[in-house]
């Protein structure tokens, strides 16, 4: 290899090495993703854009009311995980029940009215719903989602930057 091919693979090879690194992280660690109307108001505004962590939980699991980003069918809904596989999801008179104990959603504005139903979960799905109960298409029109189809959790908001941080 003459000196000049060696230069040119010197200068350029870091430049490969960091878009290689950003590609596989974007690919496989976090990537940005934004909410799409207003099912998640008021903790997520339409247009919002927060970061996907597709690792954390694979590692730590999915925990209940965590904010998560769904693939149904090619379509990212950005949804709040209410009941966990096995689980029994009841609501009645307004009041979220899961296995028969009162669970509060402290999240919700008081203004929202969910419809009375009873689901129970088969292993490895998730109920999930948006905040905006009385728009919201979720779990209660779509039913229960297979682990497979989340790719990750979205709490943290980067843009705008007027709303950035973590919204739970």
């Amino acid at each position: 290899m003459d000196e000049k091919t060696k230069r040119i693979i010197k200068e350029v090879l870091p430049f490969v090495i960091v878009i290689a690194v950003v590609l596989l992280f974007k690919s496989f660690i976090m990537t940005p993703v934004q909410v799409q109307g207003d099912s998640m108001e008021p903790t997520l505004n339409e247009g919002d854009i927060l970061i996907l962590n597709k690792v954390s939980y694979k590692l730590h699991g999915i925990k209940r009311f965590s904010i998560v980003v769904i693939d149904n069918d090619g379509t990212n809904l950005i949804k709040r995980v209410i009941g966990l596989p096995g689980e029994t999801v009841k609501v009645e008179n307004n009041k979220l029940f899961i296995d028969g104990k009162l669970v509060e959603q402290d999240f919700l504005e008081k203004k929202q009215i969910t419809e009375d139903f009873e689901i129970t979960l088969e292993d490895g799905y998730y109920f999930v719903m948006g905040d905006n109960r009385n728009i919201s298409l979720d779990s209660r029109s779509l039913g229960p989602f297979h682990k497979s189809k989340i790719k990750g959790t979205a709490s943290f908001v980067i843009f705008p930057f007027n709303r950035i941080g973590g919204k739970n």
